[in-house]
């Protein structure tokens, strides 16, 4: 790769690490073209980049980042997956993907300035979605009014029936 080809990589892959939300390592050696390929196509469907780049490049691109962190992982194979919405989402596929693929390892990542670990990627990947969590919130908000009527109506039934018990009483 020559030097002005190195002069723009690296500054655009600062800015990507700089927008990203979360990054993740991986080491794909063991993967043939087709897989590689199925793996880029299903994380650019979530909106997720899978750069593979120099160790050397990405190590200068990560200056000031917070990609900076993880200058201990960048030996080896390494390719990196970029979100620049959703956290969850990369470790979702990239997990699933390791499942049917196990040449794929994951080797780290970082969120919100934190390193993250292989295990830790692995728990990020079991969260349910944005849109399932907000299911479930909203289903609780709605059983919750539902059982408040029932007591209420409870409590009112039950004042009704004393009362009517009263009324016969008096008769």
């Amino acid at each position: 790769m020559n030097r002005k080809l190195k002069e723009q990589i690296i500054p655009e892959l600062n800015g990507k690490f700089r927008k990203a939300k979360v990054a993740i390592l991986t080491d794909y050696c063991g993967l043939n073209v087709e897989e590689i390929n199925r793996l880029r196509r299903e994380l650019r469907s979530e909106a997720i980049e899978y750069r593979v780049v120099k160790n050397s490049i990405v190590k200068l691109a990560a200056k000031s980042t917070e990609l900076e962190l993880l200058d201990d992982y960048f030996s080896g194979p390494t390719a990196i997956a970029i979100s620049y919405d959703d956290p969850l989402s990369p470790a979702k596929v990239l997990i699933k993907f390791s499942k049917d693929y196990p040449k794929l390892e994951i080797k780290s990542g970082v969120l919100d300035g934190k390193v993250i670990t292989a295990d830790d990627i692995k728990l990020l990947a079991d969260i349910p979605s944005r849109e399932a969590l907000l299911a479930q919130m909203l289903s609780l908000f709605a059983s919750s009014q539902t059982s408040l009527v029932q007591v209420l109506n409870g409590i009112l039934s039950k004042f009704i029936c004393v009362l009517e018990a009263i009324k016969e009483k008096i008769k």
